[in-house]
């Protein structure tokens, strides 16, 4: 119901935008795909397929066959185009095989290889589509670097680009990143969030499981995954990194919260952003094949972490988690600045409650959801959608007029999937990209 209602106004108000703005019922367009339009119908697809809103699913596919156009210019990020539109048009190939999202995603992949054309291989952050060859790194990201969660996250669609093109250049070009990145040394065996795609080389030590960071170490343990546990490249790097992960970055409040902590040049930051939350379901999702002796370790180390990010939540007067928690001069799982108190409809918490409930069958992990599922209705549903809300410990809060396309990409999904039965997407034959698009598990053995 909540989905048909998200679906509905965006239809109503701002069908062919990328997002609905529902207190001025109108559409946002926004400077993130380029000239791309229809990021939420893309994302939309497969969640409307999988809660069989049939209807509302062949209005979807209709605006990609008749409107969805791909010969757009403007700066476009290479990680969101690829996440949200060829993630999404992959999943939706996927579980209806509908030529038309092959063909989408497909023309769509052939706009993102210019930004590949670097020293390293290592692609820039964002391009100028269509296919100029020009590409250039964020204004804001270190020393024209790229960025590990932007690069690191490409793995999962482009080998399925390949295996449905039958051109390699797609899963070479994914492949390239994670030679350089096994190479270069690692401080503490971590990760910095910033690559110069010219010299391969870090350009400051700065380390999050959050923002710039997160996704990276999720397609580690994807792409073994996906790969039907062939690609042990992938593994022992997700093996090796979580290792330094929880040496150097997990700690303990005064009041026995597991978190997460930042490293910027081995100072710990004690924060944690809700992107990081995510990090709950992932190391369930790699404890369940870790040696007999690391899997309880890692299976009560998720627990752990994912409490924490309820906690966040329980923790606030809308039962919404902030934008980032901090553990500092006696605070324990809330937000200290005014800056980071909103909440925008993110899914990482939930994501993590429905791989928690997977992997355990926990029922507190389906009452978190529920909890979270009557927030939303309170707090979040105006009159003509789902608004992200700008100060989550108020209980008259204020709207941020956005319906984030992610709201019906993942949030809505994962809380669906919470509560349906496991074989819906199970977890043996589909593996979610990082905006909670489903591919299947290689049984057939494609390598790049």
């Amino acid at each position: 119901q909540m989905m048909k209602f998200a679906w509905d106004n965006y239809k109503q108000y701002a069908l062919g935008k990328n997002e609905l703005r529902p207190l001025t019922k109108n559409g946002h367009i926004g400077n993130m795909f380029g000239g791309l339009r229809g990021a939420t119908v893309v994302d939309a697809l497969d969640t409307l397929y999988i809660m069989e809103l049939e209807e509302e699913f062949q209005e979807a596919k209709k605006w990609v066959e008749k409107s969805l156009d791909l010969n757009v210019n403007g700066e476009a990020s290479l990680f969101e185009v690829n996440i949200r539109y060829i993630g999404g048009l992959l999943a939706a190939y996927y579980l209806t095989g509908e030529e038309v999202f092959k063909s989408k995603a497909l023309e769509l992949g052939e706009k993102l290889l210019p930004a590949f054309n670097t020293p390293t291989g290592i692609p820039r952050g964002s391009l100028l589509s269509p296919c100029s060859g020009m590409s250039w790194s964020w204004g804001w990201a270190s020393a024209g670097s790229s960025i590990l969660a932007e690069f690191g996250t490409l793995h999962l669609e482009f080998l399925h680009l390949s295996e449905l093109s039958g051109n390699p250049v797609f899963a070479e070009k994914a492949s390239t990143s994670q030679l350089v990145l096994n190479r270069v040394e690692k401080p503490q065996g971590l990760y910095p969030n910033f690559l110069s795609p010219v010299t391969g080389s870090w350009v400051q030590h700065h380390v999050s499981i959050g923002g710039l960071g997160d996704s990276f170490y999720e397609y580690l343990i994807k792409s073994w995954l996906m790969s039907d546990k062939k690609d042990s490249e992938a593994k022992k790097m997700y093996d090796d990194a979580l290792q330094a992960i929880e040496k150097h970055l997990v700690k303990k409040s005064a009041g026995g919260l597991t978190y997460i902590a930042e490293w910027r040049g081995g100072i710990l930051d004690h924060k944690m952003g809700h992107l990081a939350c995510f990090s709950g379901g992932m190391i369930a999702l790699g404890a369940e094949h870790a040696g007999e002796e690391r899997k309880q370790h890692y299976m009560d180390l998720a627990a752990e972490i994912t409490n924490t990010c309820h906690e966040s939540y329980a923790r606030s007067d809308t039962k919404l988690g902030p934008e980032a928690f901090r553990f500092d001069a006696g605070t324990e799982a809330m937000a200290t600045r005014l800056s980071e108190r909103y909440y925008i409809l993110r899914p990482e918490v939930v994501e993590s409650y429905m791989y928690m409930w997977r992997l355990t069958h926990e029922p507190k992990y389906r009452q978190w959801g529920w909890e979270v599922v009557k927030a939303l209705e309170k707090h979040c549903r105006v009159e003509a959608g789902f608004s992200g809300i700008r100060d989550v410990y108020t209980t008259t809060p204020s709207h941020d007029n956005m319906q984030q396309s992610f709201f019906l990409a993942e949030t809505l999904k994962y809380l669906y999937l919470l509560f349906c039965e496991d074989d819906v997407l199970s977890l043996e034959d589909w593996v979610f990209n990082t905006e909670a698009h489903p591919l299947p598990v290689n049984h057939t053995n494609f390598q790049a």
